[in-house]
């Protein structure tokens, strides 16, 4: 299968990958140890956090061998937003917001002018 396992490819994938771990490691202890102290929030974030830094790190050395820095930053956002809204309304139980979509539009915008010519 050519083209699957390109630079931009496995960087995607892997920005995903992490981007979930990320997520989870951001807000995913408001759920469930909301009634914890802060720091065992935080030794649990940190911990989710070291598999997303697995992840992510290599994602960018391999990123950067065939983008630049700002086009691996706006896809980094995309990804973000695109796996913050699932997670959101999936997980989190927040209302499907318009502003979502906004936003997406906006990075769409982002997207434009950092990878044209």
């Amino acid at each position: 299968m050519p083209g699957v396992f390109t630079p931009v490819a496995v960087t995607v994938t892997l920005l995903v990958a992490s981007n979930i771990f990320m997520t989870f490691a951001w807000y995913g202890h408001l759920k469930h140890l909301n009634a914890q102290p802060w720091l065992v929030a935080v030794l649990a974030s940190w911990g989710i956090a070291f598999f997303e830094y697995l992840l992510q790190v290599p994602a960018n050395r391999i990123g950067f061998t065939v983008l630049s820095l700002a086009e691996l930053k706006i896809l980094q956002e995309v990804i973000t937003l695109s796996v913050f809204v699932p997670f959101a309304v999936l997980y989190m139980g927040e209302p499907l917001r318009l502003d979502y979509l906004w936003a997406a539009l906006c990075l769409l915008g982002a997207v434009y002018f950092i990878f044209r010519g």
